[in-house]
């Protein structure tokens, strides 16, 4: 495993952040950001992202929170490997996943990603800007503008690339609508974007659906898969993907509908016991607030 801080400048100001590169299988790597929230320090990298190396060139899963950030991806990129990155598999519309686009499009790599999650960029792109900006700094997103996916498809997408083949399937979204999780057979690696949170609490919010998120997650343990490269945290497998995503939103779920059919209102949902997952990291600052969203999403279904 290599540990990279690296020092990157952005207009006036130098920022450092951390990224660990963690091998996977044979030219498989998760590239591991922070598990806290945006920051200076991490350039709006606090996510974990893909690498797929071929002798014709590198498939990188999530372009990087800021154009900064997705400079300091590609020097971990290049501890590991001198081939260019010749695509970028947007699997979502959350601003880790994308706003590195244009930066990754100035090397001349090809964007991939789904219409539903170029349809989320488009609709949440100028508030995560702002969102960034407050949180990383205004210095820091100067250069960052947003860039949208050169390849578009609608359910599913078959790459190859020397030799590799990539299958990147969309079905009804999960933590944001266009989420998509990427199947790389021949290691046995599943990307699976924000569909997978490791070590750290998921977050639900406005655009995400937790009964979809249920059903894409069993749609992609049905490959098997050997290895899961989460939305967060280091790369481990299917059961600990299933303890840390899936099995907390079955314990949500069924705690806000217990409440729910309780007569319980809005106000008092996020008091729902969720003591079970307090071992995740920010299970304090976002238990109460998942609960309240769900219980909001769960009142139309």
């Amino acid at each position: 495993m290599l540990w990279l801080l690296i020092a990157t400048l952005a207009g006036p100001v130098v920022a450092e952040t951390e990224l660990t590169v963690q091998p996977v299988a044979d030219d498989v790597y998760a590239i591991v950001g922070d598990l806290t929230q945006r920051s200076p320090e991490n350039l709006g990298n606090n996510a974990t992202f893909g690498l797929v190396v071929t002798p014709k060139g590198g498939v990188l899963i999530d372009a990087g929170g800021s154009y900064a950030g997705a400079k300091v991806l590609h020097e971990a990129i290049k501890s590991v490997t001198d081939q260019p990155v010749k695509f970028v598999i947007n699997s979502g519309g959350q601003d880790h996943r994308w706003m590195g686009n244009g930066y990754w499009k100035e090397q001349g790599a090809t964007v991939i990603a789904s219409q539903d999650a170029v349809d989320d960029q488009h609709e949440r792109g100028s508030m995560q800007l702002t969102f960034l900006s407050n949180l990383v700094g205004d210095d820091l997103m100067a250069t960052t503008d947003p860039a949208y996916a050169d390849v578009v498809f609608d359910s599913e997408y078959t790459l190859a690339l020397g030799g590799t083949t990539l299958l990147i399937r969309h079905l009804n979204g999960a933590h944001t609508p266009g989420n998509s999780f990427i199947w790389h057979a021949d290691s046995g690696a599943m990307f699976t974007g924000d569909m997978v949170y490791l070590e750290r609490i998921l977050g639900v919010n406005t655009v995400s659906d937790t009964q979809a998120w249920l059903e894409t997650f069993d749609a992609m343990a049905a490959y098997h898969p050997e290895h899961i490269v989460p939305g967060h945290g280091h790369a481990a497998d299917l059961a600990a993907a299933k303890r840390d995503t899936y099995d907390y939103l079955v314990n949500l779920r069924e705690k806000v509908a217990a409440y729910m059919e309780a007569g319980g209102d809005m106000n008092g949902a996020a008091a729902v016991d969720q003591s079970a997952f307090a071992y995740l990291q920010n299970f304090e600052g976002l238990a109460k607030r998942n609960a309240l969203a769900a219980y909001s999403q769960m009142e139309w279904e």
